[in-house]
């Protein structure tokens, strides 16, 4: 297109467009590009004026139009920002600078460089949506001109308009725009596929010759005689959209029934109704196959009635009925909704609707204000994806409010689509009136009562289970909120016990005193990476208190722990304590001295927000247990006769005073792992495993080897109660006759076991 040609066509459809504004963008581009060569061996100010063309097919404003042509300009030669906003003015500026990506990123990936890149670019168009115009327009043209690239550079730029810019084109309800970016990646990204759909889609376009003609001339007639004088026209559907629902739904090209489709166009509301009722009296409607996005628009604000029915030749068509403004919507999205402005500012009179009250552009900017509460780029590029989903339920809150979700989604994203504290606090849900798992898919048309408690926090678990992006950005960050408070809770304990030990005083302010030798930016932090065991109470006082000479700490006595020794006589835990199984640190002034009630961190399982586990072998509930601190990732729980704590015996502030916290109301079972020595005869296996199911217990693991040829040996891994449980089943086990000999084993025992029997 050359620079008279581009000036008609804005005039075109813009006779007050600033003819002085778009000649000066042009020469300036073409200037700054100079010599510049595209990968093809074009001038690189060919791309710039094509996407100006492509936008020009929008109707576009004439700032949008000159952005266009200067998009490159910051990013890919010497023009600056300065520049720009001086001979362009502020308004261009910020648009031509929202399309620059960020040079000289400090970042490890290439995912991790995309990710900002993207997330500047989504900030920039939820200011002003001419950004994603241009950048759309952008991408289309270089998906265009793509087999000029090399084959890496190629898949990964398909990859990326396929997962991200097709969406959010969808997503802006610009559904050419979509297609095509979609045909292309698929062309690059898989070239077989898109041959075979290809040549498949050509042979039946050959058989089926004129059925289109036909079908759509048999539509006008029979509508006509209805009283109606509709536009109708058809269309065939792209190959990579045959392929994605093909492949969806596991069927042939065959199968397919909306291979064809047909738009009728009607000059009011009132006339699609009456449409869609001569349709179906004329023709046979297939069930299932009614949508009304009239009464329900798409978030992208779609609305049409789409309806398949038996038509001509016995073929299923599939007719989208609506009027001219609607298609207008249908075919340009949010570009059918820009404003543009004449010379003196005012708004030009062609009717459309300003862009921000459109609903695709404020799902977008309600997109943008979610995503920037992620922590890191990678995650701010993974929930974008996740909002991009086009296929969507609706469903009704109690009071119906009508809530859009992707296709899959549970009531957990219903609840956070409602609000993020009605996320955080639920606790169950009614789906139609009646109780469902909040792991139900939600189906089109449910209504969706959300029961909530002010005592719930979002489990970890939920993000596997969420579907919007919303929703799991809030879950991980109501968890990293949690697990901050435990840690935080951890660290003060760690810190007020080794203050008391040392006669110091503990409270914030003196740790205040410690925050520039310690490099953290507040006591939260201290006591924070404390908890962690980032920092040992041994540095933080001598932080607190640099004059003063820090005493070494007693090292703990080395003595055999089994469970008929001396593991009482040495202090490790309180006797009067067994019942309630509080354990004292190591290395605590007065071993002896009860523990308080209160100072022990209870442990109940595996479910909580604090990384805890229990070391291999397991521990149950009536075990003495204590905890070893690892930093960085959480609490490990050892019954105090596990050969493995001999290892920390040098590292007493690894030590972490433990309690069992059992909910009675809600048991959970526990890991352990016994040995069991067994006659090798049919039938055995089936015994000992009647007798662990008979117990109420559950087998999690089972390993065997034969030791010799009349016996065996088994490595059983057990969920059980308690210890009380767990010596029932070893009882019952031991009272077999083909048993011979039943033992629990733990740690390093369980290492020895493995590295014998293999």
């Amino acid at each position: 297109m050359r620079q008279y040609e581009l000036l008609e066509k804005v005039l075109s459809y813009d006779p007050s467009a600033d003819e002085g504004l778009l000649n000066k963008a042009y020469i300036y581009s073409m200037k700054a590009h100079g010599h510049q060569r595209r990968a093809s061996g074009d001038p690189f100010f060919s791309h710039p004026l094509e996407v100006a063309a492509i936008l020009t097919d929008l109707k576009l404003d004439d700032a949008t139009i000159a952005t266009a042509l200067l998009h490159d300009t910051i990013e890919d030669t010497e023009t600056t920002r300065e520049e720009i906003d001086q001979l362009f003015g502020e308004e261009i500026g910020e648009l031509v600078d929202g399309l620059t990506k960020i040079k000289q990123l400090d970042l490890v990936t290439k995912k991790a460089e995309q990710a900002e890149n993207f997330r500047k670019l989504l900030i920039a168009i939820s200011s002003d949506i001419r950004v994603l115009l241009v950048k759309l327009a952008d991408r289309l043209h270089n998906m265009r001109t793509l087999k000029h690239m090399t084959e890496p550079k190629r898949r990964r730029i398909s990859e990326e308009t396929l997962e991200i810019y097709a969406p959010l084109a969808g997503r802006m309800g610009m559904q050419w725009l979509r297609d095509e970016l979609e045909d292309l990646s698929f062309r690059w990204l898989e070239p077989a596929a898109y041959d075979a759909v290809s040549t498949k889609v050509y042979a039946m376009r050959e058989v089926n010759q004129g059925l289109i003609d036909e079908i759509r001339g048999s539509l006008e007639e029979k509508l006509r005689t209805g009283g109606l004088v509709p536009i109708v026209s058809g269309r065939e559907k792209k190959p990579y959209s045959i392929w994605r629902k093909m492949d969806h739904k596991q069927i042939s090209l065959e199968q397919l029934s909306d291979i064809y489709a047909f738009r009728i166009v009607v000059p009011n509301l009132e006339d699609c109704y009456r449409m869609l009722g001569l349709v179906h009296t004329t023709w046979r409607a297939v069930p299932g196959r009614f949508k009304d996005y009239i009464s329900t628009p798409k978030q992208n604000d779609y609305r049409s009635l789409h309806t398949t029915v038996v038509g001509p030749r016995h073929q299923r068509v599939e007719l989208q009925i609506r009027t001219e403004a609607m298609h207008q919507v249908a075919d340009f999205g949010v570009a059918a909704h820009v404003l543009y402005k004449d010379r003196t500012g005012k708004v030009a009179g062609n009717g459309r609707v300003p862009a921000w009250e459109s609903n695709a552009y404020d799902w977008l900017r309600r997109l943008v204000d979610t995503l920037l509460e992620g922590d890191n780029p990678e995650e701010f590029l993974e929930h974008t994806k996740l909002e991009l989903f086009q296929d969507q339920v609706f469903c009704f809150s109690p009071k119906g409010r009508l809530i859009a979700l992707p296709r899959g989604a549970t009531p957990i994203d219903f609840a956070y689509a409602v609000h993020t504290d009605i996320g955080d606090h639920c606790v169950g849900c009614k789906i139609n009136g009646r109780h469902a798992p909040l792991i139900t898919e939600l189906r089109n048309g449910e209504e969706v009562e959300i029961i909530c408690s002010d005592a719930q926090t979002p489990p970890a678990a939920w993000e596997r289970i969420a579907v919007t992006g919303k929703a799991r950005s809030a879950i991980r960050r109501a968890s990293r909120g949690a697990l901050r408070r435990q840690y935080s809770e951890l660290g003060r304990q760690i810190l007020k016990g080794a203050f008391e030990r040392a006669g110091k005083t503990f409270n914030d302010d003196v740790l205040a005193r410690g925050l520039p030798r310690l490099s953290q930016k507040s006591v939260e932090e201290i006591v924070i990476a404390a908890g962690r065991s980032e920092l040992s109470s041994r540095d933080v006082i001598s932080a607190v208190f640099p004059d003063e000479e820090q005493p070494e700490p007693d090292q703990p006595r080395r003595t055999k722990r089994n469970r008929h020794e001396a593991t009482i006589e040495e202090g490790w835990f309180n006797l009067r304590n067994i019942i309630g199984l509080k354990f004292r640190l190591p290395g605590s002034s007065n071993a002896a001295e009860p523990v308080t009630p209160g100072q022990s961190l209870p442990i109940r399982g595996q479910r909580g927000d604090l990384p805890v586990e229990f070391a291999e072998g397991g521990a149950v509930p009536g075990d003495r247990i204590v905890g070893i601190l690892s930093p960085g990732k959480g609490i490990a729980i050892y019954p105090i006769h596990s050969p493995k704590l001999s290892e920390y015996d040098d590292e007493p502030e690894r030590w972490i005073d433990v309690t069992w916290d059992i909910d009675q109301s809600a048991p959970e079972r526990f890991p352990a792992t016994i040995k069991v020595t067994a006659i090798n005869e049919p039938g055995t296996l089936a015994r000992i495993a009647k007798v662990i199911g008979e117990a109420d217990g559950n087998i999690d693991n089972l390993s065997m080897l034969r030791r010799a040829a009349d016996f065996t040996q088994m490595w059983i891994e057990l969920e059980v109660w308690d210890l009380l449980h767990l010596n029932e089943i070893v009882s019952g086990l031991r009272s077999l006759a083909v048993v011979n000999n039943v033992t629990r084993i733990f740690g390093t025992d369980k290492e020895t076991e493995r590295s014998t029997w293999h």
